[in-house]
């Protein structure tokens, strides 16, 4: 190599280095170890893409950070409070568990009228309907596929929030399953929109949920939008943030048009407010 060419290399080399050192860390949610909430807990040193993290027998989402790596931990409603526990396994065969506290949560009650008595108590060939489409539903939000996710979220939807995540729901009198999404009161044909890139994993109409499109976003990371007026999409289609979904409507068991949002991670349905930007969260 001559004299002249090694200052070049070396200045490259040296800006090369800027760069990697100064590039953005990947956005991490908002760390909040509640039932239905996330918990982000610091990997051991030595772990690396290689390895694998376990929660509740489910391989949960990791990803790397300036300092190390993470865990991206989804902890469902039912989760009691109290001591838990990370399985990490390294690529060279390790094992170690690292304990962290959830803490409790109690969420209010929301009481709900519905006109529909099909949708409050289901016939015998509703409930059979019901029951065939659970198994595509749980499905769905079970899939897993490699990929690094990305975990700044946009919201999927203009308007004000008008059912928080966690509410403990009766309907027409009778208590219901506690509400697994946040809903946003957006008005009828108001457009819906990928709030992260991802691939469209399922769409269908469904009793409960109406039209329904589900969104993979890799490791265990799936979206739900629900009661859509019109759908935009295909199954397989690849979208970028921003992409059209569909159109809010009030198919399925609804009180009136919002858009139903969800998020699934490593099969606990969890707050996706979480996962807002900055900017996400003070448009709401």
């Amino acid at each position: 190599m001559t004299k002249t060419l090694r200052p070049r290399l070396a200045a490259a080399l040296l800006w090369l280095a800027v760069l990697l050192l100064t590039a953005p860390a990947q956005a991490l949610p908002r760390h909040d170890p509640v039932p239905g909430g996330v918990a982000v807990i610091t990997l051991p040193p030595g772990f690396d893409a290689n390895g694998q993290a376990r929660f509740a027998g489910r391989p949960v989402l990791t990803v790397p950070a300036t300092d190390g790596w993470r865990a991206i931990v989804g902890l469902p409603l039912g989760q009691p409070p109290g001591p838990a526990a990370l399985q990490v396994r390294f690529a060279d065969g390790r094992t170690q568990n690292i304990g962290f506290a959830v803490l409790a949560r109690e969420y209010p009650v929301q009481r709900l009228t519905i006109t529909d008595q099909d949708k409050v108590t289901p016939s015998p060939a509703s409930l059979k309907r019901i029951e065939r489409e659970q198994v595509e539903i749980l499905a769905a939000f079970r899939h897993r596929s490699a990929g690094a996710p990305t975990l700044a979220f946009a919201l999927p939807a203009a308007g004000p929030l008008s059912s928080n995540f966690g509410l403990r729901r009766v309907i027409n009198g009778q208590p219901r399953s506690p509400h697994s999404g946040i809903d946003i009161a957006a008005p009828a044909g108001a457009p819906v929109t990928a709030p992260a890139p991802g691939r469209v994993l399922r769409v269908g109409d469904y009793f409960f949920t109406g039209n329904t499109v589900f969104i993979d976003h890799g490791q265990g990371l799936v979206t739900l939008y629900c009661h859509l007026s019109r759908v935009a999409v295909r199954e397989g289609q690849l979208l970028q943030t921003g992409d059209a979904i569909g159109n809010v409507g009030s198919t399925g068991r609804a009180t009136g048009p919002h858009l139903h949002w969800a998020l699934s991670l490593n099969d606990a349905r969890v707050d996706p407010r979480l996962f807002l930007t900055t900017d996400a969260q003070a448009a709401r």
